[in-house]
């Protein structure tokens, strides 16, 4: 089922949330036990990241250079695929740019259409470390508004060799971020939400936006996108601080803000276990608010680890 139906057919806010593919070597079993503790909640759908592999450059002898792959994950289409098998919840794979080219993107919707996931979130990836910037793929995509046209595309029966004869159209719904706080790499809010509207227009349905701690920085961002035309459901993102890394890092990598109340609370913590009772209390207090606001799902990024998630949800559903 499309996620834009789930949201369509609801009467109250949904809850569903965010995974990440175990690292090279490790079991399909880690993500069953992040997911088990969750179920409880009727999750609608589950998000599944994709990351690109990562590589360093080994000196051999004769001065030759070897690449060798340092970060690598199991494939995200056959962990959705798990996933809808053993739980019977839809999964929403992420599909990036960064490591695809045109071709490839479509060999992989045509494996998830022939498996049927019909969900797909669009985005043009991170930079690997070892870029300065975002660099696209040979024949691949430079910006998300791309690869949700090649999706829509395919949802009309374009593929990408064009002498292809009967080939069945895709009917995939298609999601793309958005950002309270504006993308690092925008000029300012407004160019952000010009081409926000530009990946609507080219065919997606809905948004979930990046993790935000400050709620009033959501509704302004909704009335934004109102302004601007955009009127598809816009699924708050949510993320509990669990660790005093977060306090740096989160600002740092996801370039967003802390309320001074929050960041106050964070630096009377002496220990990791502080921490994540006062990132639980403060996540309650958002969801709170938003499902009073009758937003249409709350989406948790739970970075493989349910238990704050898990008391949050069972404070608010």
């Amino acid at each position: 089922m499309k996620v834009i139906d789930h949201i369509n057919e609801a009467k109250t806010t949904l809850f569903s949330f965010e995974i990440l593919p175990p690292l090279k070597g490790k079991s399909i079993h880690s993500i069953y036990d992040s997911i088990d503790p969750l179920l409880e909640f009727n999750p609608r759908f589950v998000n599944v990241t994709y990351h690109r592999q990562e590589y360093v450059y080994k000196k051999r002898e004769k001065g030759y250079l070897e690449k060798i792959a340092i970060r690598k994950r199991p494939g995200t289409v056959g962990i959705c695929t798990a996933i809808m098998h053993k739980y019977k919840i839809d999964t929403v794979p992420h599909l990036i740019c960064g490591g695809f080219n045109r071709e490839e993107t479509e060999n992989a919707l045509i494996d998830l259409q022939f498996l049927g996931i019909d969900n797909v979130l669009a985005l043009r990836g991170d930079p690997i470390k070892t870029e300065p910037h975002f660099q696209p793929t040979d024949g691949g995509h430079s910006y998300a508004v791309e690869l949700v046209a090649q999706i829509g595309g395919l949802n009309k029966g374009r593929f990408f060799d064009d002498e292809i004869q009967n080939g069945q159209k895709s009917d995939f719904c298609i999601g793309v971020a958005g950002y309270p706080e504006k993308h690092f790499e925008a000029m300012n809010l407004k160019q952000d939400l010009k081409y926000l509207k530009n990946k609507i227009d080219a065919g997606a349905e809905y948004i979930v936006t990046q993790m935000f701690f400050d709620n009033k920085k959501y509704f302004e961002f909704v009335d934004a996108c109102r302004a601007t035309g955009i009127d598809v459901p816009i699924i708050p993102g949510l993320k509990p601080i669990t660790t005093m890394r977060h306090i740096t890092f989160l600002p740092k990598f996801f370039h967003v803000d802390l309320p001074e109340e929050l960041a106050d609370m964070l630096m009377n913590c002496t220990s990791n276990a502080e921490v994540r009772e006062v990132g639980v209390e403060w996540a309650i207090r958002q969801a709170r608010e938003l499902i009073d606001r009758q937003v249409p799902c709350l989406h948790f990024y739970t970075m493989g680890k349910s238990g704050s998630v898990s008391k949050i949800a069972r404070a608010v559903f």
